[in-house]
């Protein structure tokens, strides 16, 4: 690794842009492809087994081709065979599994040849995606959290796996009936389901016990599904065909999938890809120490030709392959704009234009050093990314709930001081403020996911106990002052102008009982608890209304640069009150709601009380409709296929409002609620 010091004249001589490395297999015959540059002999081994102690059953030389790649061809059918290489320099070998393989055997140690027609559920060639929703509201699971209760109903094999998905409802343990799994899903309106990373990853032993636990960010082999979400963990077509019959039940149910990546780093430095080209993928300081801005140690060197056409090509196999309709990208300040924008061309190019969705972090762990002529895809530099590239937006976050990492700091739900005229720049996706150079600009709220937690750091629900009342609370004051924040903070994100995300269980209280990191905890500490459905059913019915309402506003929908100026009016009246006032008539272009004159108001009028009184509110001449507060969302939408308020004077919409009274043109809005109200 030393020796080898990058250029660009090393690229110019070696880059190879074919799209066939790995072993490319069919029934008559197999062809493998290696791009080993340095190498001064490869060979072929191949496997009785996929296990680490296999023998050897035949090894073979492998030929010198173009540009650094070797390639050894074997006729006949190779499908299910295991194998790797060894790569001599200076009269000694190296041993290394195939970093372009699709498939390998247990704990990744070996590659498999696949010939990945054979691993096609019925009638995998017919699946397709849903149809493009009018708006994109992103549920992230983890693939063991999502099952591993027993109160999820799952039958015990399939627990914490890739088939757990296919189960539409389980049977849930206990008394009462409650949908659980995809049932849960399709039920709460999801579009999107957010999977953190399912290829093979490393640390976790996949012939562990089922207590194990990792979210995923230790990626190994790029282009092969995670064997322990499997039933069975030593044939590797079998992690394959049960990952597809993930996605297809998904879209079944009506659901699009969203495949979480790491391409900024590998799980350490001693790579497959640093074993074939020592040197190469692994970026460096100047020193020749290992750059870190992944907190890894092992930071990919993104930006060189064959490190980007190698994460090109996996994005594209993934989508092709598995039929996946997007992908998040982990740590993108890492990645170029470059190499996003490139991805960007190429999915509208094969799939059409915005058909796959792409978001990512625009940060990093640390300072990392970037190729010449690059530009990294961090937060600042957004404005050079492609419109179709989204990030998730921090700003958002913390001015809601308060700082990510200090659970005593607070935001504006829960007694933040001073965060009113942020949370009105947050309505807009931050889009239309007068910015320096250098600062936060998006092109449009397209490139913005608004969102209040995720799988890193508190849960929400851990996040406001320990900000409002801290441990050792009285339950009953807690749950009443946290549920009420909770709705507040969700209101507020919901009717921000951008693409909306949200945690898996944020909609039930989910509790990590204070743990922040809980990368490699126990699963029992990770899991979806499902009982939590019907213990918090208030608030899973108010995100229920909330996704509703959502759907059919216009003018929260709205991804066009021009959207911002939908916002007639936006003032502070008070500290902790807020209020804006939007135009809500549909525009004729693709993919909006069309809306119903008899059922989607014209303009909206979105209040945000985070005092602690009362605010009593003049509202714009006019007869409006209370279509959610802080007792429900979503008055008069009766199943949800429409969003209808009853006239003003009554207390709220079809069924009432506790909280909200009209009288006079004035409106009173309790402490830590919100309100919206439409005019038809």
């Amino acid at each position: 690794m030393d020796r080898f010091q990058y250029s660009r004249e090393f690229d110019e001589k070696y880059a190879y842009e074919g799209k066939d490395l790995g072993a490319v297999c069919t029934p008559q015959r197999t062809d493998f492809g290696l791009w080993a540059p340095f190498a001064d002999k490869v060979e072929l081994c191949l496997y009785e087994d996929g296990g680490r102690e296999a023998k050897i059953t035949r090894r073979l030389d492998m030929e010198k081709a173009e540009q650094g790649v070797w390639r050894q061809c074997l006729e006949g059918d190779y499908h299910g065979f295991y194998y790797d290489y060894r790569i001599w320099t200076d009269g000694e070998f190296l041993r290394t599994a195939d970093p372009y393989a699709v498939g390998c055997g247990c704990n990744g140690y070996r590659s498999m040849a696949v010939d990945l027609e054979r691993t096609n559920p019925e009638g995998f060639e017919k699946d397709r995606a849903p149809v493009q929703p009018v708006e994109n509201i992103i549920y992230e699971l983890h693939i063991k959290d999502f099952s591993y209760d027993p109160d999820s109903g799952v039958p015990l094999a399939y627990r914490g796996k890739y088939k757990a998905f296919t189960v539409q409802t389980g049977k849930p343990a206990g008394n009462g009936e409650y949908p659980t799994c995809v049932a849960y899903l399709k039920e709460l309106g999801i579009t999107h389901v957010h999977l953190l990373p399912f290829f093979d990853y490393g640390w976790l032993d996949e012939e562990g016990d089922e207590e194990q636990f990792n979210w995923g960010y230790d990626p190994v082999n790029y282009n092969v599904p995670e064997g322990s979400y499997a039933t069975d963990v030593h044939d590797g077509t079998v992690r394959i065909r049960e990952c597809k019959e993930m996605i297809q039940a998904l879209h079944r149910a009506g659901i699009r999938v969203v495949m979480d990546v790491v391409y900024n780093h590998t799980q350490d430095a001693d790579s497959w890809l640093e074993r074939t080209a020592p040197g190469y993928y692994c970026r460096r300081l100047e020193d020749g120490t290992l750059s870190n801005g992944s907190a890894c140690g092992s930071d990919l060197a993104i930006g060189r030709r064959m490190v980007d056409n190698y994460i090109v090509n996996s994005v594209m196999y993934w989508a092709r392959e598995y039929h996946l309709d997007g992908f998040r990208f982990d740590l993108m300040g890492l990645m170029t704009v470059e190499l996003m924008n490139r991805i960007r061309g190429e999915m509208d190019q094969a799939f059409g234009k915005g058909e796959k969705l792409l978001y990512g972090e625009p940060w990093r762990a640390a300072e990392s050093p970037m190729e010449e002529e690059t530009r990294a895809a961090l937060k600042e530099n957004i404005r050079y990314l492609d419109e179709g590239i989204a990030v998730f937006c921090d700003d958002t976050r913390d001015v809601i709930k308060g700082h990510v990492f200090y659970e005593e700091v607070p935001g504006f739900v829960n007694g933040g001081q001073g965060l009113e005229e942020k949370v009105l720049q947050a309505v807009t996706g931050w889009c239309g403020k007068s910015s320096g150079q250098g600062e936060f600009r998006p092109k449009s709220c397209a490139q913005i996911v608004n969102y209040v937690s995720a799988h890193d750091n508190f849960t929400l629900w851990d996040k406001l106990v320990l900000s409002l009342h801290g441990p050792g609370a009285d339950f009953a004051t807690l749950y009443k002052d946290v549920l009420s924040a909770n709705k507040l903070a969700a209101l507020i994100y919901f009717t921000c102008q951008g693409n909306l995300f949200l945690q898996a269980g944020e909609e039930f209280g989910r509790t990590k009982l204070g743990d922040e990191n809980s990368y490699r905890s126990h699963p029992g500490i990770n899991m979806l608890r499902w009982r939590q459905t019907i213990e918090y059913k208030e608030l899973v019915d108010y995100y229920k209304g909330l996704i509703r309402l959502r759907k059919h506003q216009p003018g929260l929908c709205d991804k066009r640069a021009e959207a911002a100026g939908r916002v007639l009016e936006k003032s502070v009246l008070s500290p902790g009150v807020v209020i804006y006032h939007m135009d809500n008539r549909p525009q004729e272009q693709p993919g909006m709601p069309a809306g119903n004159s008899k059922c989607t108001p014209k303009e909206l009028f979105v209040i945000y009380n985070a005092s602690d009184s009362a605010a009593e509110i003049k509202l714009p001449q006019g007869v409006w409709s209370v279509l959610a507060d802080g007792q429900r969302a979503d008055y008069g939408s009766g199943a949800g296929s429409e969003v209808c308020g009853e006239t003003s004077g009554k207390p709220g919409g079809e069924s009432g409002s506790e909280a909200a009274m009209i009288r006079e043109g004035q409106i009173f809005v309790p402490a830590c609620s919100g309100m919206i109200l439409g005019i038809a």
